[in-house]
């Protein structure tokens, strides 16, 4: 299987916590087969909104949910 990563943000009621406030709004940037190209995704998007502190990109390792036993 396949370590599937996906990439998303957006706008945080509080830049130190994962509390999006619109969690319909979100930009998901997309699944990645590798944690490679995942950050490498994660970057270019936090990178475009670097001067907006309330917007948050993040990776989520989603074979960790599919497989929790596995890790």
């Amino acid at each position: 299987m396949s370590k599937l990563h996906l990439v998303f943000g957006g706008r945080v009621s509080d830049p130190q916590t994962l509390d999006f406030t619109d969690p319909t709004a979100l930009d998901i940037v997309g699944l990645f087969p590798d944690y490679a190209s995942a950050e490498k995704a994660w970057r270019a998007a936090a990178q475009r909104t670097v001067d907006d502190a309330e917007m948050k990109y993040v990776v989520v390792h989603l074979h960790k949910f599919l497989q929790p036993e596995a890790e």
